[in-house]
């Protein structure tokens, strides 16, 4: 019941808060995310990581006659998600005090909406279940981009929808086949089709429809075009959901559902995924330096940061995928901190050129030091959160092929180029007329970017925290792979 309780509660708050008027919706959303977030931490509490069988079990019938169940559970990968999701969401509105949003309960509900798809998602043990809660996590954001998006909004949120909605059509015709593939009267639970044994040519063109769906989410390069405008485009509550939770889902999808489901397909393509996946990483650093938009060089970063996620994917081994959980958990803590930082600025100045800026550190010393420490963890300095899995990542990219391992490491050079480089032209230097009377970080700035600053240095310093967690579940997954 307690995995039940972290899909429905947001839904049910999101009715409730729809019924509220005014600005009083965004303190009971707040006020539901904490509680989702304080069942969250309950979850971990009881949670035994030496178990690999999903906990907090729930398998009810749904279409019976048809072998579909409401079934859902958590095991170490799970639960890590699950954790992400509740501990962001709440920041995220948080941090979205400040905006004064036409229609706010309108608002506040579509984002608890998501968190309900992002929470069944990840805990979604039925194939078509998992399908339902992709589309249910879908529909929210498309709205918070549309309606509270930029000039831009439209055309950029329809390319959006489209790009997903197709990937979604892969997926759902590649559930549909292995579906029809189970024994007698058809299952499509997740260990039904863990079972299934396939024929190589089989498996081949099933991991293209299964990849090109999760790719699409990632995004991996070229599935990527999408994903700077919206971006940039979405109010900085739908780009901090985006980017620190929803893309999770793509990766998360890639662990679950691709290389235990089609192994033989996966090993036939994995060399083509990873070099995929290694010009991502080159080209979303690239395209980082030559931005003039903070936002915009945060969102090619984020390409470049999931290109070396999707590769540690497909190296198969257990510092990649231990690399990929923990790396997912500290992309999420630093995007979102990043946004959070540019929005209040833009706030502040009405701008986010970097050219216009400067010298918004003497005004804003606290806000400096918050933005320097998530800055750091995302160009992943030794004892930050973005240092320990930039590191399982490229050893477990160097350990499948040492050029790729090589390549991939450029990311950290072209990192440390694009995000110093914007720190110091908007933060040091001269003030000028547009930051002379910046102001620091008020009260609930403060309490949004001091927890994300503590979980920076908490998953560099206490990276085991997690990693313990998620270790059997990994080692169970590659046992499954290698079967």
């Amino acid at each position: 019941m307690l995995t039940a309780f972290l899909i429905l509660w947001p839904a049910l708050a999101a009715l409730l808060v729809l019924l509220v008027k005014g600005q009083g919706a965004k303190k009971v959303a707040f006020g539901a995310a904490l509680l989702e977030l304080v069942v969250g931490v309950w979850a971990w509490v009881n949670f035994n990581p030496t178990l690999t069988s999903p906990q907090f079990l729930l398998n009810e019938p749904w279409v019976a006659s048809a072998g579909i169940a409401f079934k859902v559970g958590m095991d170490g990968i799970s639960l890590l998600m699950v954790l992400l999701t509740v501990f962001l969401v709440p920041l995220i509105i948080l941090a979205s005090f400040k905006n004064d949003y036409e229609k706010p309960s309108s608002f506040y509900a579509l984002i608890l909406f998501m968190q309900t798809g992002l929470v069944g998602v990840f805990t979604a043990l039925d194939a078509f279940l998992f399908y339902f809660f992709w589309e249910v996590a879908l529909i929210p954001i498309y709205f918070i981009a549309a309606l509270w998006g930029g000039a831009d909004r439209i055309r950029v949120t329809f390319k959006f929808f489209i790009y997903t909605v197709f990937g979604s059509l892969f997926m759902l015709a590649a559930f549909v086949y292995l579906y029809f593939q189970t024994p007698g009267t058809h299952s499509s639970e997740e260990v039904a089709f863990y079972q299934l044994v396939l024929d190589s040519g089989t498996q081949s063109w099933l991991f293209w429809f299964l990849f090109i769906a999760f790719a699409i989410k990632m995004p991996v390069f070229p599935f990527h075009t999408w994903q700077p405008d919206t971006y940039t485009e979405a109010p900085a509550a739908g780009t901090m959901l985006l980017s620190g939770i929803m893309l999770k889902m793509g990766i998360y999808g890639a662990l679950r559902w691709l290389l235990p489901v089609v192994p033989l397909g996966v090993s036939q393509w994995a060399d083509v995924a990873l070099v995929l996946a290694i010009i991502g990483i080159i080209y979303g650093a690239i395209i980082a330096i030559r931005q003039h938009d903070m936002k915009r060089v945060v969102a090619f970063s984020s390409i470049s940061h999931v290109g070396l996620i999707a590769a540690g994917l497909f190296t198969l081994n257990e510092q990649g995928l231990q690399g990929v959980m923990i790396q997912m958990l500290s992309h999420g803590v630093n995007v979102v901190g990043l946004f959070f930082i540019i929005d209040i600025i833009q706030r502040r100045i009405g701008t986010r050129e970097i050219a216009a800026m400067g010298g918004i550190t003497q005004n804003a010393p606290f806000m400096t030091v918050c933005f320097m420490v998530l800055m750091l963890g995302a160009v992943a300095l030794p004892l930050t959160n973005g240092f320990v899995g930039e590191f399982l990542l490229l050893m477990g990219v160097f350990r499948y092929e040492a050029w790729m391992g090589a390549v991939a490491g450029i990311t950290i050079i072209l990192g440390a180029v694009y995000m110093l480089r914007m720190f110091q032209r908007v933060m040091f230097g001269e003030k000028n007329e547009i930051t002379q009377a910046f102001t620091d970080l008020t009260f609930t700035e403060k309490a949004v970017l001091v927890p994300l600053v503590v979980m920076v240095f908490w998953i560099g310093l206490h990276p085991n925290t997690f990693l313990s967690i998620s270790e059997p579940a990994i080692l169970n997954l590659l046992e499954v792979i290698k079967r």
